[in-house]
């Protein structure tokens, strides 16, 4: 990818998030809900209109909806977010603190979703596996049918209350991250299988492999050197897909376990009509989507080398027609 596609392809994201900021300002503007008086209008806190009407105002929230827009997108601009509606901290303070908690999340489900794509891709590909193959091609089917909160407390149930294995009430930094993480892994390594065995399939058809096989390569120096690097790059694709979604929040995994994290800050932020929350989340989400695509897009030359060399043959071409014309 040279630097002017580069270039062209951030382009586009800063337009993808002016598009993304908009849309949810407006829809979020246009709830029947107001977050003011949901925080202060409580009688237990002995609050008069008068003093709430003052909160507004100090609030910015007695403004024109255009001048809200210009004044939160500015503030955007500047990395100021502006303080949560429901606990008056700074929402850039908030997301400091939760979003380290997502990644880390994110990252492990991701990982260990890929790992067992990978294992059961294998399985189901390997010829002459016969029933094996075919239980392990509608495996995913199954595992993407398992909602995520049912499997999370299905976990809590066995390794933590049964077993005693791991504990949900103040468990350490590496307990805390083995049961959410298999309650992610689950649904999302479904996806990432099916396009994988999708793609094997697609590669094992093709000529070079059957040349691999007739010199007489086992099957698994096929699959582990040949068929898997060529059939990884839709998978990239997907799983970068998945891990923007994880980063926007994984709300019902971090409810369920109660983790720190954008997932539990959204569902808060949703009970308590916080609108600038939200929209901060909303931006993150976007912005870790188009950031992740870039990401999977450069690598794509370095996992298949016929990118690099269609890559060259047009430098090498534009730069022969350059001399042409010169």
């Amino acid at each position: 990818m040279t630097t002017r596609q580069i270039l062209s392809r951030i382009g586009q994201a800063l337009l993808v998030l002016l598009i993304t900021y908009t849309v949810a300002f407006v829809l979020l503007s246009a709830l029947p809900s107001d977050a003011v008086q949901s925080r202060f209008g409580d009688p237990a806190l002995g609050l008069s209109q008068a003093e709430i009407d003052a909160i507004r105002e100090e609030m910015g929230a007695d403004k024109p909806l255009i001048a809200q827009y210009f004044s939160s997108l500015g503030g955007f601009l500047t990395g100021h977010f502006g303080n949560s509606t429901q606990s008056g901290a700074p929402v850039a303070t908030l997301l400091a603190d939760a979003l380290p908690h997502t990644l880390v999340l994110a990252a492990c489900a991701i990982g260990l979703g890929l790992i067992v794509a990978v294992a059961v891709a294998f399985i189901a590909t390997l010829p002459g596996m016969g029933a094996v193959a075919t239980f392990f091609r509608g495996l995913p089917s199954f595992m993407v049918s398992l909602p995520g909160f049912w499997i999370g407390i299905l976990l809590i149930q066995v390794f933590s209350f049964q077993l005693g294995w791991i504990r949900v009430i103040e468990p350490s930094s590496v307990e805390g991250l083995i049961l959410p993480t298999l309650t992610l892994a689950v649904p999302m390594a479904a996806p990432l299988i099916q396009v994988l065995i999708r793609s094997l399939d697609e590669t094992q058809s093709r000529p070079f492999v059957q040349a691999v096989r007739s010199r007489g390569a086992s099957e698994s120096w096929i699959f582990w050197r040949t068929t898997l690097r060529n059939s990884l790059l839709p998978t990239l694709t997907m799983a970068g897909l998945l891990f923007g979604e994880l980063v926007g929040g994984a709300v019902v995994t971090e409810t369920v376990f109660g983790r720190t994290g954008l997932g539990h800050m959204t569902a808060q932020a949703v009970a308590n009509r916080d609108t600038p929350v939200l929209l901060a989340v909303v931006l993150i989400a976007a912005t870790s989507y188009i950031i992740i695509n870039l990401v999977v897009d450069l690598l794509y030359p370095v996992l298949d080398p016929r990118l690099r060399k269609g890559s060259a043959d047009r430098t090498a071409a534009s730069s022969a027609e350059r001399t042409v014309r010169a």
